[in-house]
């Protein structure tokens, strides 16, 4: 006969959550100096990073100094407009910001994931909104053997049960290993270097049919890699694709339009 499980008292899991910190108190999460809650950045560490929450282009989300308006276009997504309809990232990728990233990415510091997963959710609250599904950008099978999990997908898992979307994190494939993006020297060679990597295969096209995707990774640098996934995505008949990273690099390179 199977018991009943009942949720414990309000008093009782406060005292629970109170020992807990005691026994394992709650640290920062980049600098690991203690902090009221779990899942948390200290004050100094806060000021460090900096979020990415102003004017921005409406298409890539590469931000401005200044309010130009809505629908405002920054000049490369004007020259060469993207395969994703929107793109919208939570941080700046610099100094501060890369520790934690690297530290998620390389360092197995899993207990990033559900922080950032609230981070995502806030970032592209207007996004979630809109898609229908959330899928990952997927590593080759050699690169996901050698790292062992997919961070983008383990982030999109997250962001998926936080918003209630469905995901799917096997629609799309990598169909062949390139070398990392880090490694390019140019736009140019990035996007060269993802051309025709991607691909939907054919049993999952039908989920895509008229869809609102929504993309997610961890960091854009001059977003090859999400373009090329959204040209995937669209060719296989989802009808808009939205993506969200934790990073995007911020070049001024182009003057918005």
């Amino acid at each position: 006969m199977a018991l009943l499980q009942t949720p414990l008292p309000s008093h009782l899991a406060r005292l629970g959550s109170r020992v807990l910190d005691v026994v394992f108190p709650p640290l920062c999460l980049k600098c690991r100096a203690a902090v009221a809650d779990n899942g948390n950045l200290c004050p100094e560490c806060w000021l460090t990073i900096a979020f990415l929450d102003g004017p921005c282009c409406d298409c890539c989300g590469l931000p401005f100094e200044a309010d130009l308006g809505p629908g405002t276009v920054c000049g490369g997504c004007l020259a060469r407009p993207p395969h994703y309809a929107r793109a919208r990232s939570v941080m700046r990728y610099e100094e501060a910001s890369k520790a934690l990233i690297l530290a998620f990415k390389r360092a197995d510091r899993l207990e990033l994931v559900p922080p950032f997963a609230r981070w995502l959710e806030r970032s592209g609250r207007g996004l979630l909104t809109e898609c229908d599904l959330i899928v990952p950008v997927p590593l080759h099978p050699l690169r996901l053997w050698q790292r062992r999990y997919n961070q983008s997908a383990l982030l999109a898992a997250a962001l998926a049960r936080a918003s209630r979307k469905p995901w799917v994190p096997e629609l799309l494939r990598r169909r062949r290993a390139t070398p990392s993006q880090g490694t390019m020297t140019s736009a140019k060679a990035r996007r060269r270097n993802v051309m025709g990597a991607f691909r939907v295969e054919a049993r999952h096209r039908p989920v895509l049919k008229g869809r609102t995707v929504l993309l997610v990774d961890d960091v854009m640098t001059t977003g090859a890699t999400l373009d090329a996934c959204a040209r995937a995505l669209r060719r296989a008949g989802a009808a808009t694709v939205l993506a969200v990273t934790l990073a995007r690099v911020v070049r001024p390179l182009t003057d918005p339009i």
